[in-house]
């Protein structure tokens, strides 16, 4: 393996400063499963919102295969302008009341990812992390009207237990949050990973409910204050708009008061576990867990649930004012572009 170190570029001043050392990691790497585009999301409210000052930044042209993710560009009138090149960054932050902490931010890379892991692992020893905490997506079988769930996992069961009941075991397609999280415990660090239940039939659009819920399990697990605000304005938004468009047909009402029945069946009689108890409230094994999991997204119901409000109601919404009168342009009209500018995949 060729020298980790010699990917990336350091900030000398902030890297040295003091104020830098011993900092939680946070970190959201966009490129994967990123149901109702939570990570993008996160990552553009952390650094639209808090001040930042960049510690190091990747070499993406030994990282990223442009031609599988072109970088965007503007034409205007007669030239070129607005060059957005690929990105992969790592700054130092502060929190709504002021404390430090660091983020590692950017596209997953396409390329070397043991050199990639092996030189985020060195910049941690460096700079003394105590504890990396990190956010991705995945699409469930569960109603937008019930809170957002998590499954969290890692090293540190304190941060963990209790807030997750999921314990499957599945094999899957790996992404390089995966690999860091590998890797760091390896190497004696603690991690701590959430992964937001997003509903399925929601999961190709931009959600903004289940980012603040993303960031608001970022906060709790590195016992910072992470900025939601702007996040939860635009989720009702999106809310109402999701309301208004279930409201106009009685069949997207039977599929969204389906998933809530199972949801509640469920949950009934057990503390923060969605979807994960079994009806005696006894916790459903991993096997009974994973099986049933599996079972529902495969089957031709949870297909013709997700697919009808997917096609009938969200890439075609009704046009319907805020007053239910007339025409709206602002309705979500499809799958949003993310940050290499390809769509999502519709959940199984």
């Amino acid at each position: 393996m060729l020298d980790p170190r010699t990917l990336y570029n350091i900030n000398t001043e902030v890297f040295n400063d003091a104020g830098t050392k011993g900092l939680p990691l946070v970190m959201s790497l966009t490129g994967f499963m990123d149901a109702g585009q939570v990570v993008s999301q996160v990552s553009e409210e952390l650094l639209e919102v808090l001040d930042h000052e960049l510690v190091a930044e990747f070499d993406a042209d030994q990282l990223m295969d442009y031609r599988s993710r072109r970088p965007r560009v503007t034409f205007v009138e007669d030239h070129l302008t607005d060059y957005q090149p690929h990105r992969l960054e790592l700054h130092r932050l502060h929190d709504g009341l002021g404390e430090p902490f660091l983020f590692l931010t950017g596209l997953e890379p396409d390329l070397q990812w043991e050199r990639f892991a092996s030189a985020v692992v060195g910049l941690v020893a460096d700079l003394e992390v105590p504890l990396i905490s990190w956010v991705h997506a995945i699409p469930m079988p569960v109603p937008h009207t019930r809170p957002i769930g998590v499954t969290m996992h890692g090293n540190r069961p304190d941060l963990i237990d209790g807030m997750s009941a999921w314990r499957p075991t599945a094999e899957f397609q790996a992404s390089i949050g995966h690999i860091l999280e590998m890797r760091l415990i390896q190497a004696g660090n603690d991690v701590v990973g959430h992964a937001i239940h997003v509903p399925h039939y929601l999961a190709e659009a931009e959600y903004p409910p289940a980012a603040v819920a993303g960031l608001e399990y970022l906060g709790a697990s590195a016992r910072l204050v992470l900025p939601t605000d702007r996040l939860r304005e635009t989720g009702r938004d999106v809310e109402r708009q999701i309301a208004r468009q279930v409201g106009n047909s009685a069949e997207v009402q039977s599929v969204v008061s389906s998933l809530e029945q199972r949801y509640d069946e469920y949950a009934e009689g057990a503390e923060r576990r969605s979807l994960l108890v079994k009806e005696n409230s006894e916790l459903a094994s991993a096997d009974e867990l994973g099986a049933a999991v599996e079972a529902y997204l495969a089957s031709p119901q949870a297909e013709e649930e997700s697919t009808h409000l997917w096609d009938t109601e969200f890439l075609n919404p009704p046009a319907v004012r805020d007053d239910g009168t007339g025409p709206r342009s602002d309705l979500p009209t499809g799958p949003e572009a993310t940050d290499d500018g390809t769509s999502g995949q519709r959940p199984a």
